[in-house]
């Protein structure tokens, strides 16, 4: 009897400790989850609809042009040409003055401002021609001096009027030759009385050719270097004789690109070609970056604009959900825009609603971004 009573006392006990040991577990199982770190996916940030975040370095790299919108809507001329300095962007730095080379302050490659200093000449001749100013200058005082003695005297009637006229004349001749010797001075780089001369550069560039030498010889007018601005460039396009005529100042021009790009272009110049026969040369100044010095182009010239108003490369508009879009740049990306088209000619589209002519827009590469978009509209549906 007393065994049973352990025996079953020792069971209730048992029976206790796995009560009191499952509601333990019971409650850390309760806490757990309200402990347990949140492993799941961070909510996605909200996507703007129709908008591809992607800068103008990244876009580039990615294959995708910007072209500004055209006008027209009307035939077209396509012109070869390329790109060249500008009038009065190029200049050729000649000595003034025979002279030995003392000093080169630049080399070829170099950046200069306008005034610069480029070589410095040590000059016999304009040692002569400085020494004629110091000359001329004193007989110009010494004529002024005995002028104004005269003419005193004439007023006290010591001399006669002629005399004093003479005097007059005298000191206007030697004021004349001052003038003649210092414009002589300043046309030989205005040396000092030791015939040292600087010469400066007449524009603001890079020097593309350095001919001087320490130490050499240069003879008046021979050329000592070459400066161009390379920011100052302009197209050259080839009109032929049958459209040479339509072609007008003012109009404006779509620049094709070496790397298939568009670029914008005003026309300033139409002036007849050294082949003759009516042709004609076409300058055009860019109205935003254009390609290298050199580079060769093409050109499409509106001639005879129709009713339509803005065109863009067909290219440029995509479909997107049944409508017609392009993707007009932004600062920080491209905007999927709507638009109403016309007519399609000679690789343009006529836009008839949804922009305004000032956009600049993707040309090539257009399709990468509608496929970029619908990434991103599919991520955000997910």
């Amino acid at each position: 009897m007393t065994n049973r009573t352990w025996i079953l006392a020792g069971a209730a006990t048992a029976l206790t400790a796995a009560l009191g040991l499952g509601y333990g577990v019971g409650r850390l199982t309760d806490k757990a989850p309200a402990q347990a770190p949140d492993h799941g996916e961070k909510e996605a940030p909200p996507h703007e609809e129709g908008f591809v975040a992607l800068g103008a370095a990244d876009a580039a790299k990615a294959g995708v042009l910007t072209v500004p919108v055209g006008r027209g809507g009307g035939s077209e001329l396509v012109l070869p040409g390329r790109v060249a300095l500008a009038a009065n962007a190029s200049a050729a730095l000649g000595a003034p003055v025979s002279g030995t080379v003392e000093r080169v302050h630049v080399a070829a490659g170099d950046r200069v401002a306008a005034g610069g200093a480029i070589a410095t000449l040590r000059s016999a001749e304009g040692a002569g021609a400085r020494a004629s100013v110091d000359a001329a200058e004193a007989g110009a005082r010494a004529a002024r001096a005995a002028a104004a003695r005269d003419r005193r005297l004439f007023e006290a009637g010591v001399v006669a009027r002629q005399d004093w006229e003479a005097s007059q004349a005298a000191a206007d001749k030697a004021q004349a030759e001052l003038r003649a010797a210092r414009a002589q001075v300043a046309a030989q780089g205005a040396p000092s009385a030791g015939g040292v001369a600087v010469l400066r550069a007449p524009i603001a560039g890079v020097v593309t050719r350095m001919d001087a030498r320490v130490g050499g010889f240069l003879t008046q007018g021979g050329l000592v270097a070459e400066i161009a601005d390379q920011a100052q460039v302009e197209y050259v396009l080839d009109a032929p004789p049958a459209s040479a005529d339509a072609i007008h100042v003012g109009d404006l021009i779509a620049v094709q690109r070496p790397d298939g790009g568009q670029a914008g272009a005003r026309i300033i110049a139409v002036a007849p070609s050294a082949l003759g026969a009516g042709a004609a040369v076409v300058r055009a100044k860019p109205t935003g970056p254009a390609p290298q010095i050199g580079a060769i182009v093409s050109a499409r010239v509106v001639l005879a604009k129709g009713e339509g108003g803005l065109t863009v490369p067909s290219e440029a508009v995509q479909t997107l959900e049944g409508r017609s879009v392009v993707f007009v740049a932004e600062p920080k990306g491209f905007r999927a825009t709507s638009v109403v088209t016309g007519r399609t000619a000679a690789g343009s589209v006529e836009i008839l609603k949804g922009l305004n002519g000032g956009e600049t827009l993707a040309g090539k590469g257009a399709f990468r971004l509608k496929a970029e978009l619908g990434k991103g509209e599919a991520g955000h549906e997910d």
